[in-house]
């Protein structure tokens, strides 16, 4: 899953992702005490293969992601607008790779899932306050 793929521009972000797959996850599963995953998509007008690290929960066999970003900005972070443009990506848990397809929650699910997501990171509740955005909430499911 490493070849051709560009980690986050974040250096301590693309540290962990680093830290993780060498590790299968051993070292940054629980990184912020919160469950992590990797993420790679693909970029929505160049093709190329962007990679990074996230929360996550889950709901029933479902991935539930939050897309926060820099909560300071009017945009909703590159890997979110890459997905929304390429639904298809690639998934890893500890040492479990698999692929996924992804779409943002509405309505009362997205209610929902954010009330899991804030439960796990109650950071996410500051985060809403601070951004001049609604924070999307992104459901991944198994290919």
């Amino acid at each position: 899953m490493s070849a051709g793929v560009t980690d986050s521009p974040d250096r301590s972000v693309a540290e962990h992702v680093r830290r993780y797959l060498a590790t299968d996850g051993r070292d940054g599963y629980l990184e912020g005490g919160v469950p992590n995953l990797v993420l790679t998509v693909t970029g929505r007008t160049s093709g190329r293969r962007y990679r990074t690290g996230l929360f996550f929960g889950t709901d029933g066999d479902r991935y539930v992601l939050v897309a926060s970003g820099s909560v300071i900005t009017a945009s909703h972070p590159s890997w979110y607008r890459n997905l929304v443009a390429n639904p298809s990506v690639e998934v890893q848990v500890k040492g479990e790779r698999f692929a996924a397809t992804a779409r943002a929650a509405e309505g009362a699910e997205r209610q929902r899932l954010w009330d899991l997501m804030t439960g796990l990171a109650p950071v996410f509740h500051e985060y809403a306050a601070r951004s001049p955005r609604t924070i999307p909430v992104v459901v991944l499911e198994r290919t």
